[in-house]
């Protein structure tokens, strides 16, 4: 497929609204799409599909972690290959992975992870600071970027660093109330199951640390609840206008004052309702108001 169809495909997915159009629409993805960085990139097609990994059905929550996983698998290796040099091409693969041992982990791996994941069940030392408060919050973070994913734990904890020292070293410098409570909302808005696309984005570095911490909180929610606040918000817009009175101008009716007849009116009930409506007369002219039944 390319990035036209693609982009078409996920834009039917987004409107489907049924299990089973959702489940063909990921199958086409998932046997057509060759995913490359650029594709990825482009199309966003990893971000739409990742909103499906905590749906409430089964099928549709294993394809998308295993489409997920294998398009990372898949970018990585693209990535290896374009790092090879090219005077070495006849080194050893075993050669090649050595060479990267110290790189940070993309994300991406061929681990299973089970049971709740948080840096003591992953092994995972989070201690980057003599302060015992810092320490904690690159735990907390950890813990919320882990949830429901397959990330190397190393990938994990490089976000949750950079993520933590962002705060400290942007706006505090030292522990303080104001720096614990930034990051128990972050730590909050990414433990959220409902919201896996924000985790994504902040994994697979398409939200760098730096933004992250500048985002707010309307900006952090999942996409589902930023439909629904749109849909208020224009269902409240409908319920201020239609509360609005309609006037219409006429000139059937005589100003008492200034004796003109360009008069805008409306009509209101505001007796019983076998009673008549109300008309609420003002001249254009001079702004005398006047009502009758």
């Amino acid at each position: 497929m390319d990035t036209k169809e693609v982009k078409s495909t996920i834009s039917n997915l987004e409107k489907a609204i049924d299990d089973t159009t959702i489940l063909k629409l990921l199958n086409i993805l998932n046997d057509e799409v060759k995913p490359t960085e650029k594709l990825l990139r482009e199309t966003k097609v990893g971000v739409v599909v990742n909103k499906y990994r905590s749906n409430d059905n089964v099928e549709i929550s294993s394809l998308v972690k295993k489409m997920i996983k294998n398009w990372r698998e898949a970018v990585q290796n693209e990535k290896n290959k374009s790092k090879k040099p090219s005077s070495t091409g006849s080194t050893p693969a075993s050669s090649n992975s050595n060479s990267n041992a110290n790189t940070p982990a993309p994300s991406t791996t061929t681990t299973k992870f089970t049971g709740p994941r948080n840096p003591k069940n992953d092994g995972v030392n989070v201690n980057r600071y003599d302060n015992s408060t810092r320490n904690a919050c690159i735990s907390a973070l950890y813990t919320s970027l882990a949830t429901d994913r397959e990330d190397q734990p190393n990938h994990i904890l490089t976000i949750a660093t950079e993520i933590e020292s962002e705060v400290y070293k942007g706006e505090y410098s030292k522990v303080t109330d104001g720096y614990r409570n930034k990051l128990r909302t972050f730590t909050m808005n990414l433990k959220n199951k409902k919201n896996p696309e924000l985790r994504e984005r902040l994994l697979s570095r398409q939200i760098s640390a730096s933004k992250f911490i500048k985002m707010t909180p309307n900006e952090m929610a999942p996409e589902s609840l930023k439909k629904e606040i749109e849909k208020l918000h224009k269902q409240n817009l409908f319920d201020a206008q239609g509360a609005t009175e309609k006037r219409a101008v006429t000139d059937r009716f005589t100003c008492g004052k200034c004796k003109h007849k360009k008069v805008s009116y409306y009509q209101m009930q505001t007796r019983s309702a076998d009673e008549p409506l109300t008309t609420f007369c003002t001249c254009e002219n001079c702004g005398n108001r006047w009502k009758f039944s």
